[in-house]
């Protein structure tokens, strides 16, 4: 099986991009008053970027990321899929740090990295439900 290189999807260039979107994301949200709990929780159903607190709400944070506006923003790439495997990540997360009983919200930060432009952040609050059901932006 040949290896994804520089530019390819999977390939290097991509998951520097996205640790580069991650680290921005936590940042932010930082700068905010969050409180950055966990990155990168996987299993086998799915992976959930960030896990943060934001007062007595439980976080589960999908970053997306685009380097170029042509093909849209980068929140748009969240399909239904997707945000089921983030709540089933999320849902392993709560269950093993007795996260389950309190208030869960599932947010997604979009990242915009454009060549000579500084990085554009924006957050949505609720962006999905626990179902994985998108909320309408």
């Amino acid at each position: 099986m040949a290896r994804a290189g520089a530019g390819e999807p999977g390939g290097p260039d991509r998951r520097a991009r996205g640790r580069e979107a991650e680290d921005l994301a936590a940042a932010f949200l930082e700068a905010r008053g969050f409180a950055i709990l966990d990155r990168n929780h996987a299993i086998k159903q799915g992976e959930v970027d960030l896990v943060a607190r934001e007062g007595d709400v439980l976080c589960f944070v999908e970053v997306r990321s685009r380097t170029s506006e042509a093909q849209g923003a980068p929140e748009e790439t969240v399909s239904a899929a997707k945000a089921r495997r983030v709540v089933a990540a999320a849902t392993d997360w709560a269950a093993r740090n007795g996260g389950l009983d309190g208030e869960i919200r599932f947010d997604v930060v979009a990242v915009t990295l454009l060549e000579g432009a500084p990085p554009r952040l924006e957050h949505f609050r609720g962006a999905f439900d626990a179902d994985g059901r998108p909320e309408p932006w």
